[in-house]
């Protein structure tokens, strides 16, 4: 399966990747604290504290350990919860890497068993999301969502 990675508009980068299961295990894999740690990050990096509360106002937090002892912390804010249908959430770093506060709207849909996630972030401004779109998000995320394939395959019935 193809990630798509795409600048959209001045502040917007749009994420999207098809996966063969149904959604209702992709919503699983993005939401449960015991599948996210499976599968989410890049290849050397272990979430090794994933903390979800998931409900409208209700926080989430990942820290990760990655090569030589380096750790990475991210955590925000869920602010619209559509089960099994759309997820909006405010996202920002410990480390402020990607400098600031951004808003992720991930979607799901479903078409014969096989779920099109469709994430789209939104940053600050154009600078910020520049930075963004040069750092290794792409990489990593298509190396989490390699992982992730496996994870939904071990849920298939």
């Amino acid at each position: 399966m193809t990630l798509t990675v795409e600048a959209l508009g001045e502040t917007e980068i749009i994420m999207i990747r098809p996966f063969d299961a149904p959604r209702r295990l992709l919503w699983a894999a993005l939401t449960d604290p015991e599948l996210v740690p499976r599968w989410l990050g890049a290849q050397g990096w272990q979430i090794v504290r994933c903390e979800i509360d998931l409900r409208v106002g209700g926080a989430w937090r990942f820290v990760s350990a990655g090569p030589g002892g380096a750790e990475m912390a991210h955590g925000g804010i869920y602010r619209e919860i559509v089960p099994e249908s759309r997820l909006v959430f405010t996202e920002s770093y410990d480390d402020q890497w990607v400098e600031g506060e951004s808003l992720a709207t991930q979607t799901l849909d479903e078409h014969a068993g096989r779920t099109t996630l469709t994430t789209t972030i939104t940053y600050s401004s154009r600078e910020v999301r520049d930075v963004a779109l040069r750092s290794p998000m792409e990489r990593g995320a298509g190396e989490g969502y390699r992982r992730l394939d496996k994870v939904l395959a071990d849920l298939t019935p």
